[in-house]
This record gives structure tokens, sequence and C-alpha cells, in this order.
């Protein structure tokens, strides 16, 4: 396919960078080039966007090249896209190279109008289905592309709808073309929103990088009753066991899990149902693991009973999962030492010997119980938005954000908050996985009316999924103790481990205590540290403050806890 500039054809049958066509489309071509059973797609790369990105126009050319690239998938498909009686409909999504919260969401169904959903109705029998169809995808258009906000669940109709949107001033293309112009070109300006600037400086993400468009054919899970949605593990995310976990949600379309608007079921109603398919997507599973040398994360929809894998990548973690994996995976000999330690990181580290509730908190009533999404104790005050737990967090307040669900525009409040608590969704909901990412305690799915208790004081344990009112007693776990950590201590070469040492040590009467410089709140804190050879205090289990500590100079570390150190040194030769 080299006669495209723009486009990038994912058929598995050549090698693409994930710079060019981002994370979501190389997963497609690589599971293409495993023979996995995949919808058809192609890339708008990342070089389009940053032309977008500097012109604020298509690139010249596109347009014409999606023309073509669309022919191509008409042909996959055996449909054409806005016409005839088979109709081709598409799933757009965003991709940067590195995944990150603040993008475009994905557009599902697009293609469809009046036409399309006779022609829908038509071919499957099922008018409801088809007008159901029709339903989802104004509503995700509006939402995500137009940037209004329609209710389609309670009533109403297409023409309803359309005249809805075009008395705000933003009509609903009628063609599918325009359709895919608009979402394109929406996909293009996620790249610059505020949620995806401040998502890339907290974890210093190149602003430079642009994100790929990933257009791919639409497969429907929520068709019949032997069709469905979900994501699995290769392996249990939030504790490391080695065995499969993932949630299903029969009868159900793309962000349905992942939204957190339903509660889904767990994998085994998939093997149940469809046994069939549940086997190969275990299949495809272990095959991919292997093939990359990490645990994944796999999105998959089954329509009447065939399995389709939509996308496969690293899995987000929690901590305790993330160093489990790399002992587990370096005894099974699927990953050397270095690789395993450069999986594992000093924040990981810390987050497992951060406070744990004390047992005496096990009698105790729950105010709420939901399900463990990220391990960890956490007290703060309920706050239910997310500008708010910012500016209060900000002020040195101790907050848990409290919502219904999240979403990307939440990120800031999860990022400044101490823990996280949803009423509904799961273990793959939005809130779960950015909850993993950022090593926030997490609880979610627990149930309604917290959100109304905003302003209360609460507990909540991240790895048994319950929240307590007040502020309960908690108790610090020992690296010692724990045989996985000692592991990840032994690799660890001697050089590093000599420059940590005991606080207890008579050296330490001399090391420069960092905790009171901490405490002043003073931005120049880091600027103490020029000139010093060891240092002691509490503020050291925060690895940012060991790394400003080794650009300074430091060359001794007296620490009780030693591993976050520890890796923060090794990460930083």
């Amino acid at each position: 396919m080299s006669d495209y500039e723009w486009i990038v054809i994912l058929d598995g049958e050549t090698e693409i960078s994930r710079e060019l066509v981002g994370g979501k489309a190389k997963s497609i071509a690589d599971m293409k080039s495993l023979g996995l059973q995949v919808p058809p797609a192609f890339a708008i790369t990342t070089r389009a966007c940053l032309a977008y990105q500097d012109s604020g126009e298509m690139p010249p050319g596109l347009e014409d090249e999606v023309d073509r690239a669309m022919i191509w998938l008409e042909r996959e498909m055996g449909r054409t896209f806005g016409s005839g009686e088979k109709r081709l409909l598409l799933s757009v999504r965003s991709g940067a190279a590195i995944s990150m919260p603040g993008m475009m969401d994905t557009v599902l169904n697009l293609g469809i109008n009046d036409d399309g959903e006779a022609s829908l109705a038509a071919e499957t029998g099922m008018a409801d289905f088809a007008a159901d169809t029709h339903r989802r995808f104004i509503e995700l258009y509006a939402s995500i592309v137009l940037k209004q906000s329609i209710e389609t669940e309670g009533g109403g109709n297409p023409a309803g709808w359309r005249e809805q949107l075009a008395s705000y001033g933003t009509p609903l293309p009628e063609t599918g073309r325009e359709q895919l112009s608009g979402a394109i070109r929406a996909v293009f300006d996620s790249w610059n929103t505020r949620r995806a600037k401040r998502y890339r400086k907290h974890n210093n993400i190149p602003d430079d990088m642009g994100t790929a468009v990933t257009v791919q054919a639409m497969i429907f899970g929520n068709l019949d009753e032997r069709s469905g949605t979900g994501v699995l593990f290769s392996r249990n995310p939030l504790t490391g066991d080695k065995a499969p976990y993932g949630e299903y949600l029969p009868r159900a379309q793309g962000e349905d899990v992942v939204s957190g608007k339903f509660t889904p079921l767990p994998l085994e109603v998939m093997r149940e149902r469809e046994p069939e398919a549940h086997a190969q997507l275990l299949a495809a599973s272990e095959k991919l693991e292997v093939t990359h040398g990490d645990v994944q994360d796999i999105e998959f929809t089954v329509q009447s009973g065939k399995l389709y894998l939509l996308q496969s990548r690293s899995a987000k973690r929690a901590p305790m999962a993330a160093l489990r994996f790399a002992v587990d995976m370096v005894e099974e000999g699927r990953i050397d030492v270095p690789t395993a330690l450069s999986r594992v990181t000093a924040e990981q580290a810390a987050a497992m010997l951060l406070p744990r509730l004390a047992a005496s908190a096990t009698d105790i009533e729950p105010l709420a119980r939901g399900e463990g999404a990220c391990p960890g104790a956490a007290s703060g005050v309920l706050v239910a938005d997310s500008d708010e737990a910012e500016r209060r967090a900000a002020a040195g307040e101790a907050v848990i954000l409290v919502r219904k669900t999240t979403s990307p525009d939440d990120v800031h409040g999860m990022i400044a908050s101490r823990g996280l608590v949803t009423e509904q969704g799961g273990a793959t909901s939005h809130a779960a996985v950015v909850s993993r990412a950022l090593g926030r305690p997490c609880v979610v799915g627990a149930g309604d009316g917290l959100v109304a208790r905003a302003g209360e004081h609460v507990t909540i344990d991240g790895e048994t999924g319950v929240v307590f009112a007040g502020e309960l007693a908690t108790e610090i776990p020992s690296e010692r103790d724990d045989p996985v950590l000692c592991k990840v201590l032994e690799w660890l070469p001697d050089s590093i481990m000599a420059r940590i040492q005991s606080p207890d040590d008579a050296t330490a009467d001399g090391a420069l205590d960092v905790d009171p410089l901490l405490a002043d709140g003073d931005e120049g804190w880091a600027d103490a540290l020029t000139g010093q050879k060891a240092v002691k205090g509490q503020g050291l289990s925060n690895p940012d403050v060991v790394r400003a500590a080794l650009a300074a100079g430091v060359e001794t570390f007296h620490v009780a806890t030693i591993l976050p150190v520890a890796l923060a040194i090794y990460a930083a030769q």
C-alpha cells in the first residue's frame, strides 16, 4: 500500500511503527499478522495529524486517500458504505503512540442514516436493532464530534434529534462520508484539548507526537442473544494472579463495558453462553502474551457466536500486579531480569508499601461496598466535582473523589485525589483503568448514594472494595516479609544497594533531613539538595524527591524502606 501518503492499510502484511499509526492501529496490524480474527481497518497517520495542526486544514490529498481506503474496506467486508442493501458501518477511534486518557472517545455505527437503518432492518429482520444502532450513533456523534448533549433514550426519533442538533447550530451530517470527515477532524482536534494536554504534562509525554485515526468496520455485539462485548486480561491486573481475568456484557456494544454506565458480568458468563468463542479468546490471549512478552489487555466483540478481537495492548496494572508479573515472568523464562526491572517503578514499589487498613477495621460495618479496582487505603473528604477536588487538594486537603462514573474529563481530579470511588462501573471501567495507572486506591460500583454524601470524611480500601465512614487506623507493610518485593531487591546490583543505609546508622546524623524542606512548601526545596552527599527523612518515600536528590548529586540515602529508593536509583542509571 505504498501509494498512500497519509494512510496505512492495516492488513498485517508489512511492519509498521507505533509512532506512525498509534498503539490501537499497531495492535490491529499485529493481531492480523498472527492470523487472529480482526475486523478490517486502516489508519490515518500521526503525520497527517501534525500537518493538520500546522495548517488547521486537512492535508492535501487526504480526502482522496480516504475514499480509496474506503473502497478497500468495502471489498474486505462485502458491504457498501452509504448505500446498498448490505451497509458498511464504521468505528472511528483516536490512537496515539502512547495510550492516554483525554483523547477523543470512539464513535460507533458511523455511516448510518434513515436509509441505512431501513437497510439494516431488512437485512437482519430486526427493526429494533436497526433503530437502536441509529440512536446510538446519533447520541455518540452529537456528544463526541458536535459537542452537544442530547437525550435519545427517553423516546423520540432520528428526525427529531437531527432537528434538535440543527437548532443548536450543529447540524448532523446526513451522508456517511460527511460524518467520517467530521469524525476525523474531531480526532485531530482532540490532540490539543485541555484534558489531553494536562495528561501529557503529568506523564511527561511530548506534545509533538500527534494522534492517528483508526477507521474500522463495525462488528455488532448488540445484534442478538449470541452477541456481546468484553475485556480480557491475560492475567489479573489487580492481584497479579496468573489466571485470565475479564468481564463480559451480553448483547452490548463497544463502550458499554468501559464507560462504567453498566455493570458487566464475570467472564465465566461468556464461557457458559458461547464456549467456542470463549475458548478461542483464551487461546488468542495466550498467543498474544507470548508474542509480546507482557500481560495483555484485550478488547473483543462476539457477533452471533463469532469472536472478533478489536485491540490488544500491554495491560495497565495495579502496583502489586506489576511486581508479581515481573517476578513470575522471569521465573517462567518469558523475560530476563533487566526487562523485568524496566517494567517496575519506584512509584509501584512505594504504593505496595503504603499504609493499609489495620486488621481491626475488618470488624467495622462499611458505609458502602463495591469492587476493589486498585489496592491501597486512603482517607479524606468526599468531593463530587473534579475541578473542586483539584482546588482543594492544591490547598493541602486530603480528598477522595466520588463520581457516578468517570470520563476523561475527570482525569485532573483523579490525579489530585488520594483515592477514588464510583457508584457505577466494574473493574475495566474508565475509573478503574486510570486509577491503576495513577496508583490511586479505587472502589468502583459502590452503589447509589455516595455522591450525595459529598463533604463527609471516609476511608476507602481499594483491595476489598469497601468504603468506611470516618478515618480508620492503618498499618505499614514490611518489604522484608513480602517474597515478591524481596525477589526484586535480590535483582538489584550491589553498587545500588550500597548507596542505601539505615536511618539508625551513625552516619545518618550528618545527613540532610528533607522533611522540613518539604513541610515548608517552598518550591525551591530541591535547590537545597545541591552539594549534599547524604539525605534522610520520610519524604524519601516519594520517588520524585529521590530523583531530585539524585539530580543534585546526593550519594547516600538513609531510609527504612529500601526498594522504592533502589528502583529510582536503578532507573536513573
